[in-house]
């Protein structure tokens, strides 16, 4: 099913009012054609993080590894891929996919752009 949900920022995107939008697709994409520089619109990938909570576009997530051998824990940005047309974990320049199964990877969402940029600054 595509949703989607929205961030009202009335004062930009760095302002001190922030407050989650979530509607009908169509009224959170006609709120933020009328008023985009207001209105946020983030989609729903699909996919649901360890937690069983929805993950949506802008979401800090971890991505930890099922074995050892399959790497380290990751923290990244999800984002459409550059590459190809998939959900990704971006972390600075670099594209991670990310899959419906948990069979090599897990994710969980800790936060989101908005609201927690300094989650991202701890990781650099």
């Amino acid at each position: 099913m595509i949703k989607f949900r929205a961030w009202y920022m009335p004062f930009g995107k760095y302002g001190a009012m922030q407050e989650m939008v979530y509607s009908r697709a169509s009224h959170i994409l006609a709120l933020a054609e009328t008023e985009p520089e207001k209105y946020i619109p983030e989609q729903f990938t699909g996919l649901k993080d360890v937690n069983c909570d929805d993950i949506y576009e802008n979401d800090i997530i971890v991505s930890r590894p099922t074995e050892p051998i399959l790497g380290s824990p990751k923290i990244g940005v999800v984002k459409l891929s550059k590459v190809s047309f998939s959900w990704c974990c971006e972390t600075e320049n670099i594209e991670y996919n990310i899959w419906k199964t948990d069979r090599y990877r897990t994710y969980e969402v800790i936060g989101n752009v908005h609201a927690n940029p300094e989650l991202l600054e701890a990781e650099k």
